[in-house]
């Protein structure tokens, strides 16, 4: 599995307060190559310092609760300190392209709130727009917007399945697709044996091989499926 190095850029005024983000950074953190740059905890905003960082990075994420539609203020100010022209697209030198470049977005409303005739009447990708502009101006890989929506109220089990959806969010490689998944669970499975004690490993590694097997069963599969639809190719021609 290639290592994607990421670059989370975290804005949150009250982050010492905010379950959701504790949540976040303590599934980010036995992840591999991921920072957590949260930029409110900036005492003064080094520019070439953050570039650096930014340039670094294969995949930013900007991580931010929803304020009035937008971000907080903290991440504009770091956006229009960073962000210089000169940096992003001035004289073609676009230091950012080909960078994937991601959005995590949590709001204390539900999702069914965020489309037509819902109450706010529009989707979280129309919200998101001038970031996504931004993006692209820079020439980016744009990935789809992660949401958490109402994290407090989530019973257990779907902590659990946000955790692991966040966790490839921000190290699986992109695009989502079936093969990438599988890579990236048989690369997280083996790392969580290997840290096992040698009984539990003996037993976890029995999980890790049945994996292993449903995952060259199903290759099988999606070839013989691919014979069968060019057969049906053929036939029509």
């Amino acid at each position: 599995m290639i290592s994607i190095k990421t670059l989370i850029v975290v804005s949150h005024p009250e982050i010492n307060n905010s379950q959701t983000e504790e949540f976040l950074q303590q599934a980010a953190k036995p992840m591999e190559d991921v920072t957590w740059h949260h930029v409110e905890s900036l005492e003064k905003i080094d520019v070439d310092a953050e570039h650096k960082l930014l340039k670094q990075a294969d995949r930013i994420i900007f991580q931010f609760p929803l304020y009035w539609y937008s971000a907080p203020a903290g991440l504009k100010h770091w956006i229009d300190t960073v962000m210089g022209r000169n940096f992003v697209y001035g004289d073609e030198q676009y230091n950012l392209e080909d960078k994937e470049f991601g959005l995590v977005v949590t709001t204390g409303m539900p999702l069914k709130d965020f489309q037509v005739g819902g109450t706010e009447g529009m989707s979280l990708d129309q919200i998101m727009t001038p970031y996504r502009a931004f993006a692209k101006r820079a020439k980016m890989i744009i990935m789809p917007i992660f949401t958490v929506a109402q994290f407090w109220y989530q019973t257990e089990p779907q902590q659990m399945k946000l955790l692991i959806d966040y966790q490839r969010y921000i190290n699986q490689k992109y695009p989502d697709s079936l093969n990438n998944r599988q890579d990236w669970f048989e690369h997280e499975l083996t790392k969580f044996v290997s840290r096992l004690s040698d009984e539990d490993e003996r037993n976890a590694n029995l999980v890790l091989e049945t994996f292993r097997e449903q995952i060259e069963d199903l290759d099988q599969l999606n070839d013989t499926l691919k014979m069968i639809k060019k057969g049906e190719d053929d036939n029509l021609e």
